[in-house]
């Protein structure tokens, strides 16, 4: 081949790769572009297009700023190396690629535009936020009490600040390493100038972000309990050692730097390299120095008199503590526990009595999957707690909503057609009150079967977006959709919004790609009126919407005044760095549930309300976000925000330590409460904030209350309970009971401890579970009825066998030194009311009424409680019967046990 040919075949390569790589470049801009225009259009389907357009621009403009500077040092930095290694070594000392400057600027520019494009990556990823708050942000008009810089300085200005310092700083010293690699082929650090010149700029720039970075140092003492790398301090926030060493200390190493910065060029100047060592071994040395006098003075000066010295740090500590979790305006109220209740308490209290919760969630859950799915392709995911007005009545209820889930359809029909247009939503709720049972001990329904029946009318029962991991579904196609099952067939409807994406001109081609499907394009069932239903998990729908907040994994259905059902979701307002705060969860030390967001389960249209428009971290994301947020919030939305359980069990737990205002006892940590434990199912677990229905003492009517009881640190009593309110304008305000510290109130614990004991209720409970029933535990409510406290605890009953169903069968209940158990809760508190006082009078007809319209009665009465001895006298004779090895008496008797406890069912 000639060299002619030769060259040809280069100049056509070159071409080809040329083209090649113009192709690869528009298929990944095109493949971006088009994500960017399907998210566009999803999301201005749902008025939040400024939304996406606002954070797109961000992220454009920072992955810009990122990819230049990247790619831009990435480029100066190859082509000094290259032109030291060219000027240094002569040319047959080098490859000859090298040499060829048009191919070594292709391959330099090559990688500069990789780096660029990973530049920009990390750049826009992590820093968008940052850079939206910091130029949006909201004074929180506090300051801290040593800098006296504002809060905002710490939650949106240093942390862009430092994750500027450290992108430049990794960058730099990435550099450094690649030139030390570099030149250190043939020792050309020692002997090339340009080599010298280059390593001393990037140690230079280093220098100057390092000093920068120890004067941002300071600011960080305020966020954080770690005064050196060997040592915490009892203080979060600024400490004694801080102040006396820690904060001097960062200030002369960002004078050492600079000062090392300057050495290094002079020496650098004057040929002088063994003298670039010397700042560099001061500041190192001058590091270690820091952290051993930090070590030092925490050690032989704070240890010994640590209150002494850190005494006006832990106030600090307390008190912004308390304002990030929104503790500081916590009302504090004298409880004296005393032994008061009495007939009339109970009728003043008359409303909280009727809302007491004798169900447990999980075994209810159980229950309607059994009872209300009625098709093996529904499900309840969850079942939850809410109020509702019925008939004049506030009343507690659980709820749950009944979702479709495609995956268990029969094999057969999970098809393309029936998956996407026929089979596109769940149908309906069922809702059951709190406190009634049926004598089966079944939940008692207000709202049930499909189409929904009841003490509510509902208008919509189709729920297309939910807690399912639902796939994308096409409405209003040639296809009528399931709605339920009637006798032999089925029931279906059309839907009757414009909610969706219109699947007409160029947006069934887009997202027919989008989606992957041949057929949704093709299908002769989807038409120019077709809506595309995207993104219907209600979580991934506010994540795709708003992903810098925080949601609770327990979202909740709920029925709207008009009939129509809507999910309610708390998200959370979360920040890293407020001065003095103990964090709650690794670094996060704030947090706000400022917006509660609703998802409507028909049409899936999104609201972001504002519930707390005085946080500061929320003004700054409505200044960022305008258009996200509604203000107005309607009174059948507002009607049903419940405070958030994480929330709440966060600041509970926070509270535990930071209610002590005496500022020794702080110290000392002497009076810290902690949550206390329960008996559930059948094990010992810590107890979770629950809701009740209560009158407190200063109001006159009953609200609902989320409320959490503590017991002292090591010790099983109740030493105080806290609340917050729900209801109206009171949402939202906490408050704490205290117990009198010198008298025993009984906690959870050791209710549990005195059930366990109590022989009757011990012996019934065993014999059932010797009948081959499992006995369930439910949760222990203590129940706080004006000066007073209760303690309530349903048993649920569940046989062994597959399709069983967990019943109520008993009520637990404890008052002081009583312990009581019967069918009903009212039966048990007409029995505690004869106990605590005699003279009481029991409305027997009453009772005797609920005994005989019981089908399986298992609560004790004189009958029962003989037939119970005669049970035990039999598994005596049993036990002993197998203790002596007589298997054949042991059998019969046990076979006489077992008709006799059929009998009595």
């Amino acid at each position: 081949m000639s060299q002619q040919q030769i060259e040809k075949f280069k100049k056509l390569g070159s071409r080809f790769g040329i083209i090649v790589g113009i192709l690869i470049f528009l298929l990944v801009v095109g493949v971006i572009g088009f994500q960017w225009i399907v998210d566009y259009i999803w999301m201005d389907s749902l008025d939040f297009g400024n939304v996406y357009t606002t954070i797109l621009g961000s992220k454009v403009m920072l992955g810009v700023v990122g990819f230049i500077l990247f790619s831009v040092v990435t480029y100066f930095t190859l082509f000094w190396i290259r032109r030291s290694y060219t000027k240094h070594f002569d040319s047959h000392q080098l490859p000859p690629i090298i040499l060829k400057r048009k191919i070594m600027n292709a391959l330099l520019l090559g990688v500069a535009i990789i780096a660029g494009a990973l530049g920009s990556l990390i750049v826009q990823g992590v820093g968008w936020e940052p850079a939206l708050k910091l130029l949006n942000y909201a004074s929180f008009g506090q300051t801290d009490p040593y800098f006296n810089m504002d809060i905002s300085f710490y939650m949106f200005v240093l942390p862009f600040l430092e994750f500027i310092v450290y992108l430049l700083l990794g960058l730099g010293i990435f550099f450094l390493i690649v030139e030390v690699g570099a030149y250190s082929v043939f020792n050309m650090y020692r002997m090339s100038r340009s080599a010298q010149l280059h390593m001393g700029i990037t140690l230079g720039i280093i220098g100057v972000l390092l000093a920068f970075n120890h004067l941002l140092e300071p600011y960080g003492t305020l966020l954080t309990n770690q005064v050196n790398v060997f040592q915490q301090s009892v203080v979060h926030g600024l400490s004694y050692t801080d102040n006396l060493i820690n904060i001097p200390s960062s200030y002369i190493l960002a004078g050492v730097a600079i000062i090392g910065t300057v050495w290094v060029i002079v020496a650098l100047v004057r040929g002088k390299l063994n003298s670039m060592l010397i700042p560099i071994v001061a500041y190192v040395v001058l590091v270690i120095a820091g952290q051993l006098v930090s070590a030092g003075v925490q050690n032989f000066v704070v240890s010994p008199n640590e209150f002494s010295q850190e005494e006006q740090y832990l106030e600090h500590n307390l008190n912004f503590t308390q304002a990030a979790y929104d503790l500081d305006n916590i009302e504090e109220r004298e409880n004296p526990g005393n032994d008061s209740l009495d007939e009339e308490m109970i009728e003043r209290n008359e409303l909280t009595m009727d809302n007491v919760r004798v169900n447990d969630s999980r075994p209810l859950l159980d229950v309607y999957n059994q009872l209300q799915t009625f098709r093996t392709y529904y499900q309840f995911n969850d079942v939850d707690i809410d109020r509702y007005e019925i008939d004049g009545e506030y009343e507690q209820v659980f709820i749950g909503a009944r979702e479709l889930s495609t995956e268990d359809l029969p094999e057969q029909a999970q098809t393309w057609l029936n998956q996407t247009l026929r089979y596109t939503h769940g149908y309906g709720v069922t809702m059951s009150h709190v406190n009634e049972i049926t004598s089966q001990g079944q939940p008692e329904y207000m709202l049930q079967n499909v189409p929904p029946e009841g003490d509510l009318d509902i208008t919509r029962p189709q729920i297309y977006f939910g807690e399912e991991d639902y796939g994308n579904v096409i409405v209003n196609s040639e296809v009528d959709e399931f709605d339920y099952p009637s006798g032999d067939e089925n029931m279906t409807s059309r839907y009757e919004e414009e909610a969706g994406i219109q699947l007409n001109g160029m947006n069934r081609l887009l997202f027919s790609l989008n989606e992957g499907s041949f057929r949704m394009l093709v299908s002769d069932q989807v038409t120019g009126d077709s809506q595309f239903l995207a993104t219907r998990n209600i979580m991934d729908r506010v994540n795709r919407i708003a992903p810098f907040f925080e949601y609770d994994q327990d979202p909740y259905i709920f029925v709207r005044d008009d009939g129509s059902l809507a999910w309610m979701l708390d998200a959370y307002l979360t920040a890293e760095s407020y001065p003095y705060s103990e964090g709650y969860d690794g670094n996060n030390n704030y947090i706000r549930n400022s917006v509660k967001v609703t998802i409507d389960a028909y049409t899936g249209e999104v609201d972001f309300y504002i519930a707390n428009p005085d946080d500061p971290l929320l003004q700054t994301y409505h200044n960022m976000f305008p258009e996200l947020f509604t203000e107005e919030i309607p009174q059948d939305v507002q009607a049903h925000f419940r405070y958030p359980e994480r929330l709440f069990t966060i600041q509970a737990s926070m509270y535990g330590t930071y209610h002590m205002s005496d500022l020794e006892v702080f110290y000392n940590r002497e009076d810290v409460w902690e949550f206390p434990t329960e008996l559930y199912f059948d094990e010992d677990i810590e107890m979770e904030p629950y809701y009740v229905t209560m009158e407190l003492p200063e109001y006159e009517e009953e609200e609902f209350i989320l409320m959490m009881p503590f017991t002292p640190r090591n010790r099983q009593n109740m030493i105080a309970w806290m609340g917050v309110r729900n209801d109206g304008e009171h949402y939202g305000e906490k408050f704490v009971y205290n117990f009198p510290k010198q008298k025993n109130v009984y906690g959870p614990q050791q209710i549990e401890n005195r059930i366990n004991q109590d022989s009757r209720i011990s012996q019934e409970l065993n014999l059932w579970a010797q009948g081959g029933s499992e006995v369930i535990r439910g949760n222990l409510l203590a129940l706080p009825i004006e000066d007073t406290v209760m303690y309530v605890e349903p048993i649920y009953i569940e046989s062994s066998n597959e399709t069983s169903l967990p019943e109520v069968k008993q009520v637990v209940l404890a008052y002081e030194d009583h312990i009581v158990m019967e069918e009903t809760f009212d039966q048990s508190l007409e029995q505690m009311l004869t106990l605590i006082d005699p003279e009481t009078e029991v409305d027997e007809d009453q009772i005797d009424e609920e005994i005989e319209e019981s089908e399986e009665p298992t609560g004790p009465s004189i009958e029962l409680e003989e037939e119970l001895e005669e049970f035990s006298g039999l598994f005596n004779d049993y036990q002993n019967a197998l203790s002596e090895g007589n298997w054949n008496e042991a059998a019969e008797i046990m076979t006489e046990l077992e008709t006799k406890i059929n009998e009595s069912e």
